[in-house]
């Protein structure tokens, strides 16, 4: 189980061009077997996919602009008796640093999570590692709460809230 390392740069409602603050539209659907041809350590991506997609009972899936093939970010996630948990998350080679082109990525990629979660009837329940360092980034970015040494967890009202920052009044209450 790999620990996290990912960082929250904004929440958004949606994804947004990190130069001009435009917002796009996002889906986020699941990983064709065409996908790993592109999300290579050698094209900068840091995980190795192909073997995380080996994980049978992982359910990988990509974020997309609306209208665009090009790959924004990548989650895998695996529904495990009553909560979600969240093996890997990344956002795109070409969303790092200071000339990245979309912020909010891995914000709505948790929120998917968080969704999928609530659908599922766990609550937004989603449980996840970190690294120390990063434990309150988590914290104070995403609401979640440290349960026991590195794990972590979203539920409840952050889970909400976050949904409903992505995906507009999906859960009411």
């Amino acid at each position: 189980m790999h620990r996290h390392s990912f960082l929250i740069d904004k929440i958004t409602n949606s994804i947004e061009d990190a130069q001009t603050g435009k917002s796009y539209k996002t889906e986020v659907v699941p990983v064709e077997l065409t996908d790993f041809k592109t999300v290579l350590k050698k094209n900068g991506w840091r995980f190795n996919w192909r073997k995380e997609h080996k994980h049978a009972e992982r359910q990988l899936y990509k974020i997309l602009v609306e209208g665009d093939v090009n790959i924004q970010g990548l989650i895998s996630l695996q529904p495990v008796e009553n909560y979600i948990e969240l093996h890997l998350i990344e956002t795109a080679p070409h969303n790092y640093g200071k000339s990245k082109k979309y912020v909010g990525v891995p914000g709505n990629l948790v929120a998917f999570a968080c969704k999928m979660s609530f659908d599922t009837g766990f609550e937004g329940f989603v449980g996840f590692r970190a690294k120390t360092q990063l434990i309150q980034h988590y914290v104070d970015t995403l609401g979640a709460e440290l349960i026991f040494k590195d794990r972590m967890c979203i539920s409840g009202i952050s889970a909400k809230k976050l949904v409903n920052s992505y995906y507009k009044n999906y859960i009411s209450g």
